[in-house]
C-alpha cells in the first residue's frame, strides 16, 4: 500500500484511518458446541477469531476457509459472514465483535485485507487477549481506554503483518471525488487555489464542498493546503540546503506568511525546525 504513495499522501492517510472511531461489544474466549453454525448476511459489525485448537470453516462472502490454531481471522463488517463446525473437534478460540467506522464507513471497507495471519508470538497474544476480556467487563471508569488499547493494537498488528493490504478508494463516490481534489492541491501547492476551482473538481455547490472536504479530511481546504505545504516544507528543510526564504518561495508564500504558517502547523520556527531535527541526528546512534 504505502509504495505507490508520496509523503503528503502517506501522511494524510495515516491521519485519516487513525480517525476510526472504535466500539467493543463482545470478547470472549468459548469452546464451540457442535451446532456453532450461523450465516449473518451483511453483518454490521468485525468479528476476530484467534483459533486455539479444533477445527471448523468460516465464510466470507463467497470464500470459505478452514482456520488452523494458531491463525487470527478478522471477519468485516459488511460482508455476508457464515461459520460452522465440521467434526466434533470444534474451535477453542478467543473471538471479539467490534465495530469501527470512519464517518459513515467501516474501516474495512476503506482498507482491505486478506482475511487472516499467523500470530507471531501467540503465548503475548493470549494474555492481550485475557485483559481485553477482563477490561471489557471492569467497571473501572478507565476500562473503555484500556480495552480500546488492546483493541487498537490487535488492528494496527494485524494491518501491519498482513500480506495484502489496499485502500479501497471507491468504496463511495466521494473517495473519488475527493481523491481527485487532494491530487490537484497535491499538484498546484505553490498556487493560489480557490474553493470554487476545488468544487468544480468534485462537481460540488462551493458551500457543500466545504463542508463535504471538512468531513472527509478533517480539515478546511485551507487547512489542508497548509498542512500539505508544512509537509513539504518540512521535506525541504530536511533533504536540501535552499534556505527559509527559497522554501518559502518555492511554497508560493511571503516569507513571513510562511513562518508563521510552518509554526502554527508544527510548533517549532523553519530554522529551529532544521536545527533540532539535526541535532536529534547527530545524537542518534
Amino acid at each position: 500500500m504505502k509504495n505507490g504513495m508520496n509523503t503528503s499522501e502517506r501522511t494524510f492517510w495515516k491521519k485519516y484511518l487513525a480517525k476510526a472511531k472504535l466500539d467493543l461489544s463482545y470478547a470472549a474466549y468459548t469452546k464451540v458446541q457442535k451446532s456453532w453454525t450461523d450465516e449473518n448476511p451483511a453483518c454490521p459489525f468485525n468479528r476476530l477469531y484467534f483459533i486455539c485448537e479444533g477445527e471448523g470453516y468460516v465464510r466470507i462472502g463467497d470464500q470459505t476457509y478452514f482456520p488452523k490454531p494458531g491463525e487470527l481471522y478478522l471477519l468485516p463488517a459488511g460482508s455476508d459472514q457464515a461459520y460452522g463446525t465440521i467434526s466434533d473437534n470444534t474451535f477453542g478460540k478467543y473471538w471479539c465483535h467490534f465495530s469501527a467506522k470512519i464517518g459513515d464507513l467501516d474501516l474495512f471497507q476503506i482498507l482491505q485485507t486478506s482475511p487472516c495471519l499467523k500470530v507471531q508470538n501467540p503465548e503475548e497474544f493470549v494474555k492481550a487477549f485475557e485483559q481485553l476480556i477482563a477490561y471489557s467487563q471492569s467497571d473501572s471508569i478507565t476500562s473503555e481506554f484500556r480495552a480500546y488499547s488492546i483493541l487498537m493494537t490487535f488492528i494496527a498488528d494485524f494491518i501491519e503483518q498482513n500480506q495484502s493490504i489496499k485502500l479501497n478508494l471507491t468504496s463511495t463516490p466521494t473517495f473519488e471525488k475527493m481523491n481527485k481534489v487532494l491530487l490537484y492541491m497535491e499538484q498546484h501547492i505553490a498556487e493560489n487555489v480557490s474553493v470554487d476551482t476545488l468544487s468544480r473538481i468534485a462537481h460540488y455547490h462551493p458551500n457543500y464542498f466545504i463542508n463535504a472536504f471538512k468531513q472527509f479530511t478533517g480539515y478546511s481546504p485551507i487547512q489542508y493546503m497548509n498542512h500539505l505545504r508544512s509537509e513539504k516544507a518540512k521535506d525541504l528543510l530536511m533533504t536540501t540546503e535552499l534556505n527559509v526564504s527559497q522554501i518559502a518561495d518555492a511554497l508560493g508564500m511571503e516569507l513571513s506568511y510562511f513562518s508563521r504558517m510552518f509554526r502554527e502547523q508544527t510548533g517549532f520556527k523553519p530554522t529551529a525546525f532544521r536545527d533540532l531535527r539535526l541535532k536529534t541526528m547527530e545524537n542518534s546512534p
